[in-house]
């Protein structure tokens, strides 16, 4: 090899390609442009993806509020107030305790039947919100719920899978479990 350096050095098995398309390109330094185009394209997601907090943010902020507003509403005793935060579809469903609660009037339903006064609904706590987006216009919220009443407290969890609608985001499905007052595992 003119000006340069040869070594007589094979490969072990394993690391021997079998099958190399223009090796010419090996000659001409066009491995070093693939290198440095490989490069920016795989790091171009890595980039791109790095706003992607700053854009979800405002989604966040806006799944936040839904339930801030329904907490209000209910510390309110106000439950029509509180229910505008899920879908106001026959589609919209419910799960808990009591089984799976199918429609919009059906949800309401149950949370007068199970909430009849304002001593019933006490004072609602909702906290250590997890919000995980499944797609541009739905998410999954994680949570805890907590009721502050005169005869008791009560509390537990709750998955909620929420959807991106014109009028905004609003709960398509709910499941709510009653558990121990500590429901955080260590």
């Amino acid at each position: 090899m003119p000006g340069g350096v040869s070594l007589n050095y094979a490969a072990p098995r394993h690391y021997q390609v079998k099958y190399m398309p223009n090796l010419r390109c090996l000659k001409t330094g066009t491995p070093l442009a693939a290198v440095l185009i490989v490069t920016v394209y795989a790091l171009t997601p890595a980039t791109a993806g790095a706003d992607e907090p700053k854009a979800r943010q405002t989604d966040r902020n806006a799944i936040r509020a839904v339930l801030t507003a329904q907490q209000e509403a209910w510390n309110r005793g106000d439950i029509a107030a509180f229910l505008t935060g899920y879908w106001h579809s026959p589609n919209l469903t419910f799960s808990g305790s009591n089984g799976i609660f199918r429609g919009w009037d059906a949800v309401m339903a149950r949370y007068k039947r199970n909430y009849p006064d304002r001593g019933a609904m006490g004072t609602l706590d909702f906290s250590n919100l997890e919000v995980r987006f499944l797609g541009p216009d739905a998410a999954l919220v994680l949570g805890h719920w907590h009721l502050k009443r005169q005869k008791d407290e009560i509390g537990g969890v709750f998955t909620l899978v929420l959807q991106r609608f014109p009028e905004g985001w609003r709960i398509i499905h709910d499941h709510t479990s009653a558990s121990p007052t500590d429901t955080n595992p260590k």
